[in-house]
């Protein structure tokens, strides 16, 4: 419930959006309410279920990167149709570096078997509160989002680009290590035959 809490605050964030781009620019501090909403259901999901011992760990781990996809191509939607010109690239920009960020975090779950989605810079709750900045800044001075949005697309590339390279060398550090380990294992097998 709290998952799917979470997914309605990106609609809502959408329809500010929608609203802000046909009737009234201050409609996009719904938005703010929304980001509240998909924080609050976002962040808690995992953490009631197992403060419950009800945790239903693989279930739950991807039914909540499904919604933060979905929630993220909402966003980034509502930022499409709000965006004038050129300026609609910066809302596809948007998903496609968060959608990187969050590949990354997965991959850094297989390769070291520690879950974190924190890039060590900033993570969703920081991303959201970037947003609503921005949100408000928008809402109150206009033709303000672009800059803030192609600021926001140059630093996630930025820590896309760094968290690569940190990921690349952990696979490489544990496909060291697994190599050690056949070898080290087939020697004990031929000394013991």
């Amino acid at each position: 419930m709290l998952t799917f809490l979470g997914t309605v605050g990106s609609f809502i964030v959408l329809l500010g959006f929608l609203l802000a781009t046909f009737y009234d620019r201050t409609f996009l501090l719904l938005g703010i309410v929304g980001l509240a909403i998909n924080w609050f259901g976002d962040s808690l999901d995992g953490r009631i279920a197992y403060y419950r011992n009800i945790p239903r760990k693989w279930y739950g781990f991807s039914l909540d990167i499904i919604m933060d996809w979905v929630s993220t191509v909402l966003i980034g939607m509502g930022y499409l149709v709000y965006a004038r010109n050129e300026y609609e690239l910066i809302a596809f920009a948007f998903v496609v570096l968060y959608g990187w960020a969050m590949i990354i975090s997965q991959l850094r779950y297989k390769i070291t078997d520690v879950y974190s989605i924190d890039s060590g810079v900033a993570g969703p709750t920081e991303i959201r509160i970037i947003l609503a900045i921005m949100l408000i800044l928008e809402a109150a001075f206009g033709h303000v989002i672009e800059y803030f949005g192609a600021i926001l697309c140059t630093v996630l590339f930025i820590i896309n680009i760094i968290d690569s390279r940190k990921l690349l060398k952990m696979g490489d550090v544990r496909d060291h290590a697994e190599r050690a380990e056949r070898l080290a294992k087939a020697e004990k097998e031929h000394l013991a035959s």
